[in-house]
């Protein structure tokens, strides 16, 4: 079923709501899902094992971010987080060779290690909460681009990979130029994710964490409002 277009425009919000079930459920469950996972081979209590098994997440968060903001570089940052859907333009260049849904992989990477932050339960409802709720605006968003863009956008459904990536490029390069600054700055609330993961298996604080989450989340939500007002202003529609 694909997402609807309210869904599609106020995605990020959603998204956010998600995270903030999903690290709510430790008043349910109280174990940690890092802990759970070193259970299993008796390392639960051993604070090196567990250092370093967060460590693990924050690199894995960080490859999602290193994804998303090569695909941003590409498809730029003000398309990927507008709230109106995009398929004028078929982009056929950097991970876009490789897959056809980089920002969505990205963001798979980052829940995977994010989730270790929080408990067992909270690791299945952000990740699988999450992987429906993105697989649907994947389906609505690659059937408008089958409307619009045809046989072309066939064609690559047809040769390039949903999630996982070609180890070889599946197209030639189309020529685009990537911006790499305003990628970066696009995708800084899963950086700064990353950065606050790893403060925690550094420290094993809490506070200096979520104050970090908190603020990258804030960050994100200011750049959302902006953008939407900016977009507002450009369309004539007035302020939002």
């Amino acid at each position: 079923m694909r997402a609807t277009g309210f869904e599609f425009r106020h995605r990020y919000f959603l998204i956010m709501a998600i995270y903030a079930i999903g690290f709510s459920c430790y008043w349910i469950d109280h174990r940690n899902a890092a802990q759970a996972l070193l259970s299993l081979i008796g390392q639960d209590h051993n604070m090196f094992a567990i250092r370093w098994l967060i460590a693990f997440g924050a690199l894995v968060i960080a490859l999602g971010a290193l994804l998303r903001t090569w695909a941003a570089a590409y498809l730029k940052s003000d398309i990927v987080h507008d709230t109106a859907l995009h398929s004028d333009k078929l982009v056929a260049d950097g991970p876009y060779r490789r897959l056809r849904n980089p920002l969505y992989a990205g963001v798979f990477l980052m829940n995977a290690g994010l989730g270790l932050l929080a408990s067992r339960l909270g690791f299945c409802v952000i990740f699988f909460a999450s992987l429906v709720f993105y697989g649907r605006l994947l389906l609505r968003e690659e059937a408008q681009m089958l409307a619009t863009q045809g046989a072309s956008y066939a064609r690559f459904l047809e040769a390039v990979p949903c999630l996982w990536p070609s180890l070889t490029p599946r197209l030639p390069a189309g020529g685009r130029t990537p911006e790499w600054g305003q990628a970066f700055l696009g995708e800084v609330t899963i950086w700064a994710l990353a950065v606050a993961t790893l403060m925690y298996a550094v420290t094993l604080r809490v506070w200096i964490t979520y104050s970090i989450i908190a603020l990258a989340l804030a960050w994100g939500m200011i750049a959302q409002v902006r953008g939407r007002r900016k977009r507002a202003r450009e369309s004539g529609a007035g302020p939002v």
